[in-house]
C-alpha cells in the first residue's frame, strides 16, 4: 500500500498538536498498522464490488480512516466515531484533506448512542476488545441485518484497557453474534489479533 505525502504530513500535523503525542504515536504501532493493513487486504479481496459508506466505531485517531482512503477501494465516505473527546480532532487533522473534501468525518459519541448505522454499507469495529461482552451485544442489537460488519479482538489480557478479550479466534467467533463470512487471526509481536467478517441475517455480496 502507497500513502499520499500530504496524508502523512497531515499525520505530524496531529502528531505535533496533540495534547499527548505519546498516546497519538501509539496509533503507529507497529501492530496497530499491521492490523490495519491486513483488514483492507481482507476487504479488498473479498468487497470489491461496493462504493463504501463505512462507519468506524471505536475509531480513536483516525489512522484506519487514513488508509481506507489509500487503499483501491472506492470510499465515499467514512465516519469515524469515539467517545474520547479528544480524538475527535486528532481525527479530523489525520485526515484533513478528506474532512475538507466532506468525505471524512470524526465525531465524539459513544457507539451504543449512534443512530445512522442504517445509512452505512460497511461497519467496522476494530476495539471489541475495549467493550465488556454486555456492551459489545447491546451494540450488536443495535446495527441493521444484512449490512456487512468487520470486527477485530485479540488475546492481549495485559493492557488494562482491555476489559473484553479472547483466548482464541474461536472464542471469538461463538461470541460475535454474527453470521460469519470469514474468521482469520494474525500473529504479531505481542498478541494475535483475531477478525471476523459478517452480519446478522447473513449478507450477499
Amino acid at each position: 500500500m502507497k500513502i499520499n505525502i500530504k496524508d502523512v504530513l497531515y499525520w505530524m500535523d496531529a502528531i505535533r498538536q496533540s495534547d499527548d503525542r505519546y498516546r497519538t504515536l501509539e496509533s503507529f504501532w507497529k501492530g496497530q498498522i499491521n492490523s490495519k493493513v491486513w483488514l483492507i487486504e481482507t476487504l479488498q479481496k473479498y468487497f470489491q464490488r461496493l462504493p463504501y459508506n463505512i462507519v468506524v466505531c471505536g475509531g480513536w485517531n483516525g489512522v484506519l480512516s487514513t488508509l481506507l482512503f489509500n487503499s483501491e477501494l472506492d470510499i465515499v465516505k467514512i465516519t469515524s466515531i469515539d467517545k474520547d473527546p479528544a480524538c475527535e480532532s486528532i481525527a479530523n487533522i489525520m485526515n484533513k484533506d478528506y474532512e475538507m473534501s466532506g468525505k471524512f468525518q470524526a465525531i465524539t459519541e459513544n457507539i451504543l448512542d449512534y443512530k445512522n448505522y442504517h445509512k452505512h454499507n460497511v461497519i467496522i469495529n476494530t476495539a471489541c476488545e475495549h467493550m465488556t461482552q454486555d456492551e459489545y451485544n447491546k451494540w450488536i442489537a443495535k446495527l441493521p441485518n444484512q449490512t456487512q460488519v468487520i470486527i477485530q479482538s485479540n488475546d492481549y489480557f495485559d493492557n488494562k484497557e482491555h476489559v473484553n478479550c479472547h483466548e482464541s479466534l474461536l472464542s471469538f467467533k461463538k461470541n460475535c453474534g454474527l453470521q460469519v463470512s470469514s474468521a482469520s487471526e494474525l500473529v504479531t509481536e505481542k498478541y494475535k489479533r483475531f477478525m471476523i467478517l459478517g452480519a446478522k441475517d447473513g449478507y450477499s455480496n
